[in-house]
């Protein structure tokens, strides 16, 4: 099966501009690829000042600010390591010292082991949690006390905060505490009109994606992408927009929530009707079975 994009939301195309952000300051961790590459531009586009980070891929980082400063946008590079509490000390030293604004704060980097409870470690465990969890609220901190007046913080996570699947307990889990401290940090930040959401992704088309389902005990996406009932792979942009809203002056009311982008895929379950046999089975009085068989569906208490 041809895994279809959506049409309208390639990452080639020049973001439009929206008004009324001109003058803010943002940082975007791992900016350099993927979903933060893309929010980094589209918030660049909205003329917002960014500062993004990485990790290993600095000639990425670089192509990327390039590419926002060509577009007429403003944009530098940093490298982090979010494990590290004092690299993360210094990045703010350096890039929001004594005096700084910050506006927008965006913690989109991630990283984990992709493996079974047995074959985790306790270093495993320990690095997942520091770059995943502890690494966003050692930002938050630092970032709240530069919104003086008032801000946004935005947490990128994943279905997987919710859902079990192979191979992603230890990110999983960790998202998942990720949205509970969203929710926390936003109530406590609310008062000085800093609002924290989160946005939580499905499956979307990044290397990260093609990296886990071409897991040999993974399924196949052609295999999965049927059960979506959007029938197609998010795109960056799918992220980026919703990022994009949530850290604009537009959701200024919109505090503690994680907004889900995944085209449906956690509303359904199985049986999914890709695998019915038919079309459509959800014709009145009838039912398919496995087979693709009808049969008049019985009174409700007679099953």
């Amino acid at each position: 099966m041809a895994i279809e994009q959506n049409p309208g939301a390639t990452t080639n195309e020049r973001p439009q501009p929206r008004t009324g952000q001109h003058g803010r300051r943002g940082l975007v961790t791992g900016g350099s690829r993927g979903i933060g590459r893309r929010i980094a531009e589209l918030l660049a586009a909205d003329g917002v000042e960014v500062v993004l980070t990485y990790r290993r891929e600095a000639d990425a980082a670089e192509a990327t600010v390039d590419g926002i400063r060509r577009a007429g946008g403003a944009a530098s590079a940093h490298r982090l390591e979010l494990e590290s509490e004092e690299d993360i000390d210094r990045l703010f030293a350096a890039e929001f010292g004594e005096g700084s604004r910050l506006d927008v704060l965006v913690a989109s980097a991630a990283a984990s082991a992709f493996r079974p409870l047995d074959d985790l470690t306790t270093r495993n465990l320990e690095r997942s949690w520091a770059t995943n969890v502890r690494s966003f609220v050692l930002l938050a901190q630092r970032a709240a006390q530069r919104m003086t007046a008032g801000g946004r913080i935005v947490a990128v996570t994943s279905y997987g905060s919710q859902r079990a699947f192979p191979l992603y307990g230890a990110i999983g889990s960790d998202k998942a505490a990720l949205e509970s401290w969203v929710r926390h940090i936003a109530a406590e930040l609310g008062p000085a009109g800093i609002t924290v959401n989160a946005v939580n992704g499905g499956l979307i088309d990044t290397d990260s994606l093609r990296h886990f389902y071409g897991n040999a005990d993974v399924p196949g996406l052609d295999v999965m992408v049927p059960r979506i009932p959007m029938a197609r792979l998010g795109t960056a942009d799918d992220m980026a927009e919703a990022v994009r809203f949530l850290a604009s002056p537009a959701a200024g009311y919109i505090t503690g929530h994680t907004l889900v982008v995944d085209g449906g895929l956690t509303v359904v379950a199985p049986p999914f009707r890709s695998e019915l046999g038919r079309d459509d089975p959800t014709r009145s009085g009838t039912e398919s079975t496995p087979e693709g068989r009808q049969h008049t569906a019985p009174p409700v208490g007679e099953r």
